[in-house]
């Protein structure tokens, strides 16, 4: 795929230098010639130009790639003029950041195909895993809502799956249950490999290991979590 990356500061330019190293052609583009210069050689092509200039934007081929994504953070004004820009450029699928409520609030504004906040998903992120540790897996598909698989905690074991009532007490919908299962590979050593549990029985109770994946909103999971 290409994609154009406007703003190559700390989280630009690791997103760029990420995409191009699995194969992506990835156009940049930042103010700072530094920024340009620390990427040149390890992106398809770099740009030094002011985004907000609607003449300098033009130069890139904006309707070619597949994804534009505005990288800039700190600068509240320059992010929401660039998006504005390639709204009238008519660019169809446009990621841009945003660095808090007030700047996503005004990016929704625009119907962009997706708004990115690498901080706020980072900061959540950084407390489930002080939390929990680090076998928990999060994926949001929408501002307050994700799909998260996590190992039972301990307290879980032993109960039947149909007396969770994780719908009732927390909100949360059970999506499937992973089970863990200890394999040996072609040279005798010792594997786990978790598989899907489509059906349960009545007297399925849940085992040290196995993984739940569920659905709610994050406010749900933050009470289930101090629940427990």
């Amino acid at each position: 795929m290409k994609y154009i990356i406007i703003g190559l500061g700390n989280y630009g330019h690791v997103l760029a230098e990420e995409l191009s190293a699995l194969g992506h052609e990835v156009i940049g583009a930042d103010i700072s010639p530094a920024r340009v210069d620390s990427l040149k050689d390890k992106i398809a092509t770099a740009f030094v130009i002011n985004a907000t200039d609607e003449h300098a934007l033009a130069i890139l081929p904006l309707n070619t790639v597949d994804v534009v994504i505005v990288a800039i953070g700190e600068n509240f004004g320059a992010s929401i003029r660039v998006v504005a820009l390639l709204k009238q450029y008519k660019v169809k699928h446009i990621y841009a950041r945003a660095i808090d409520a007030v700047h996503r609030s005004v990016l929704e504004a625009f119907e962009l195909e997706r708004i990115l906040t690498p901080e706020e998903d980072a900061a959540r992120g950084l407390v489930r895993r002080l939390e929990f540790g680090a076998d928990m897996e999060t994926f949001r598909i929408a501002p307050d809502y994700y799909v998260v698989k996590f190992t039972v905690p301990e307290k879980f074991v032993g109960y039947y799956v149909n007396e969770l009532n994780l719908d009732k007490e927390f909100g949360l919908k059970m999506l499937a249950l992973k089970r863990a299962e200890v394999l040996k590979n072609c040279l005798g050593i010792s594997f786990t490999e978790h598989n899907v549990v489509n059906e349960f029985t009545e007297n399925d109770q849940i085992q040290a290991g196995d993984q739940l994946v569920c659905y709610g909103r994050y406010r749900d999971f933050r009470k289930f979590w101090k629940a427990l």
